[in-house]
């Protein structure tokens, strides 16, 4: 904890001096990358390598996926050193763990990290950038929560909720089963909606507006249950940590440029958080 919060203090000084900042790339990517380094106990020079990649480790702006497989090279070789030479690593944990009496199979190490790189990466870069992109546009929220930083909680939560970096998953259905009275046959996929149960007007009132008092606020951004995201505590460490570095520290926040991300579906379009949002970052006189 103490790491990533030093990591977004020098982030958010930098930034501060500087005239203006792309947040997408030159903000949101650099924090999100190394404070995964210290999530996963691995050098920092990895989050190097990482930031490296770009925003998307599948896919190129427009939505088109790149071509070779960067990232199953890169875990590939990680886990052969790792089996060579075990640390206190995400890697080596996953080469040394066992389920039910027998070690994992390299596919599932595979599975598991890609849930660790593609899971953790474009959610917490969106959730940055939205974050800072609406306190820009709403300079009275940051004004909110510096009078009581004690509100942080309950924004970050709302923020979290309305922010939906994914539309939806979906999953293979191993056998014939019935979906709320819907019969999904084997083979065929049942997808959850985050961005529409998030903004469910049974279960949020006024779920259109951004209310950072609302509570509850039962978003279902991470999942839920047993399915519950792993990284979620590491999310809400950085964006608390951010929006309370910036009451401390920010006056105002000034959109300089801005290129909303489309999500397209057969159905519909969705503004989808930024491609690109440069800002101008007032400091808070002392």
């Amino acid at each position: 904890m103490a790491k990533v919060e030093d990591l977004i203090s020098r982030t958010l000084d930098q930034a501060l001096s500087m005239e203006s900042i792309e947040i997408v790339n030159d903000f949101a990517l650099p924090i999100q990358s190394r404070a995964l380094t210290h999530l996963l106990n691995v050098p920092a020079s990895e989050g190097e390598i990482w930031i490296g990649w770009g925003i998307h480790v599948f896919k190129v702006t427009g939505g088109e996926f790149k071509e070779g497989t960067v990232l199953e090279q890169y875990l590939h070789r990680k886990f052969d050193e790792a089996e060579a030479n075990p640390g206190g690593d995400l890697f080596s944990a996953l080469v040394q763990a066992s389920y039910r009496g027998r070690r994992l199979t390299r596919e599932e190490m595979m599975g598991f990290a890609n849930l660790a790189f593609a899971g953790g990466r474009d959610t917490i870069i969106h959730s940055i950038s939205c974050v800072l992109g609406y306190l820009a546009e709403h300079p009275d929220a940051l004004e909110y929560l510096r009078a009581d930083p004690k509100r942080i909680t309950l924004a970050s939560e709302e923020f979290f909720r309305v922010f939906m970096p994914l539309t939806h998953i979906g999953r293979v259905c191993p056998a014939e089963t019935n979906v709320n009275g819907v019969t999904v046959r084997a083979g065929e996929r049942a997808s959850l909606c985050w961005s529409s149960a998030n903004f469910d007007e049974t279960v949020f009132p006024e779920a259109g507006d951004v209310k950072l008092d609302r509570k509850p606020n039962p978003h279902v951004s991470f999942g839920f249950g047993e399915h519950l995201c792993l990284g979620a505590p590491h999310a809400r460490l950085i964006v608390r940590t951010l929006l309370r570095l910036c009451c401390e520290r920010v006056k105002k926040i000034t959109i300089v440029e801005a290129q909303e991300r489309l999500e397209h579906e057969a159905a519909f379009d969705r503004v989808l958080g930024y491609d690109l949002l440069k800002v101008k970052l007032e400091r808070l006189a002392d």
